[in-house]
């Protein structure tokens, strides 16, 4: 089984959301000492910010589900959105050229579905995450 996840934007998602995480309990826990023109904030609006923070860290954690598992049988794919598990079968060929920043499948019915997974920023990595999965893909047709 070959597994793919993409290593340069996990890194980055991961440390700009604790970078935004912890600004935003710094921010909240200074809040209390500010007062600005009569308005004094309170603790509840301590808490909502550090919610805040934690919410806006999950949401750019969302750029690191992307991955590609696959094996003799198919594919499973997951980008930002759901699950699609694509049979060999229906796949007609695995793109990645240097113009585009991630590799595709092209399927039969000439439609076409974008690994995020397998992004260009990722250099060598990327390129034999892409020869992996064209190597299952012949194995596939001569078996």
């Amino acid at each position: 089984m070959l597994t793919i996840r993409p290593r340069k934007i996990r890194i980055m998602a991961w440390s700009l959301a604790v970078l935004v995480v912890v600004a935003m309990v710094v921010v909240g826990l200074l809040l209390k000492q500010s007062n600005t023109g009569g308005v004094t904030f309170r603790t509840a609006d301590q808490l909502a910010m550090i919610g805040l923070g934690l919410i806006i860290g999950g949401a750019i954690l969302v750029l690191t589900r992307p991955y590609v598992r696959a094996d003799a049988a198919g594919l499973v794919v997951r980008n930002l959105g759901g699950v699609k598990h694509i049979p060999w079968q229906v796949v007609r060929a695995v793109r990645f050229s240097g113009a585009v920043p991630w590799a595709s499948l092209e399927l039969q019915d000439d439609d076409e579905l974008t690994l995020l997974a397998i992004q260009a920023v990722d250099g060598d990595a990327a390129a034999e995450a892409t020869e992996g999965l064209r190597r299952l893909l012949e194995k596939s047709r001569a078996g």
